[in-house]
């Protein structure tokens, strides 16, 4: 038993990682679905959520963003909570893990090198056009994934995108999947009525009937660009991969089955934080027990409750909870040998900075 830590599944996988060498990779992307009003708390504004994705990988390259002024920050009361993009900074740093980001599509892009997958970002999926070009994102993907499966163990993939819990439950439905009221949240109320109304707007202007539909199909109705290239980057890999994130990754996963039927979910691991996997808003074991029995979902618990820092302890109260592959990136550190208690302090130190 690894303190700090709870698998949920087959617990032989993480031999698959433990002393390994791993490379963490951020798929970013954004939409302007969250740019609709209360949809998504990943910035202090719904424009200012389009900068996140951006602002988050160069936090993890540079210490600090260079597409904001500011580092962004979840909407919470008293000490604005970290962005988790901070989180696995500290995780990169300790682990000494290198870095490597793909822009799936956004609107800001980061200033760093990075491989880019499409000129164009996310619609709005209530239009019933989410995404212009799919297909193209996931064939590059796996095209990386191939050549990175050469030089490192395993591959960590996490994520970046503002309402991305939307369009996971737009691709989660469309796929035939009970998802309703089950998609996590970056706040503690999650809007479930909204995301409901967006979605069902997409899938019906689209004329889509959930479970009758190609999956590249759905990706461009109520889907985003980051599940077209995570994706891509899990079934191009050759070695094992940890999907960093919550219920974004069990859409992720829904789409990997319905591209590759035969897909063995017994060579990833899903890592989130306990953030989600206890948010009473929403069930990520039920979403991702319909895909596959296979899949294994690992948890981490930084306690939070541990610290001073009143940020962090925002998380306590149903904040952020995840994201830019925040929970993957603890896990990791965890199989590099840190202990818990080294990855929170380590964090406190980050955000304290």
């Amino acid at each position: 038993m690894v303190d700090g830590l709870k698998t949920y599944g087959n617990e032989k996988i993480n031999n698959n990682f433990k002393d390994k060498k791993p490379v963490f990779i951020c798929t970013i992307a954004t939409t302007d679905t969250s740019k609709i009003h209360g949809i998504s708390g990943a910035g202090a504004s719904e424009q200012l959520n389009m900068y996140t994705p951006a602002a988050d990988v160069e936090i993890m390259k540079y210490g600090k963003p260079h597409c904001m002024s500011e580092i962004p920050e979840t909407v919470s009361e008293g000490e604005a909570a970290p962005t988790p993009s901070m989180l696995t900074k500290s995780c990169l740093e300790l682990s000494e893990t290198d870095l490597v980001v793909v822009d799936a599509g956004c609107e800001i892009r980061p200033d760093l090198d990075c491989y880019t997958l499409s000129d164009s970002y996310g619609h709005n999926i209530s239009t019933g056009h989410g995404v212009d070009n799919p297909k193209e994102i996931y064939n590059q993907a796996v095209e990386i994934s191939e050549k990175l499966s050469e030089k490192y163990d395993y591959l960590v993939i996490g994520e970046s995108i503002a309402g991305g819990t939307t369009t996971a439950l737009g691709i989660l439905k469309a796929l035939g999947y009970d998802a309703d009221f089950k998609v996590s949240g970056s706040m503690p109320y999650n809007p479930h009525e909204l995301k409901l109304e967006t979605v069902n707007s997409g899938l019906k202007k689209a004329g889509i009937k959930p479970g009758n539909v190609d999956v590249f199909k759905a990706i461009e109705a109520v889907g985003d660009p980051m599940m077209a290239a995570v994706a891509g980057l899990t079934i191009g890999s050759s070695v094992p991969v940890v999907l960093a994130s919550g219920t974004q990754m069990s859409a992720v996963c829904a789409v990997i089955k319905a591209i590759k039927e035969d897909f063995d979910f017994r060579k990833i691991t899903i890592a989130t934080t306990t953030y989600v996997a206890k948010d009473e808003t929403a069930d990520i074991f039920n979403i991702t027990c319909q895909i596959s029995d296979d899949i294994t979902i690992n948890v981490v618990d930084p306690k939070f409750e541990s610290t001073k820092h009143g940020g962090l302890l925002n998380y306590l109260e149903g904040f952020v909870k995840e994201g830019a592959g925040a929970g993957g990136a603890m896990f990791m550190a965890l199989m590099c040998g840190y202990t818990i208690d080294e990855v929170r302090e380590k964090i406190v130190e980050t955000c304290s900075k």
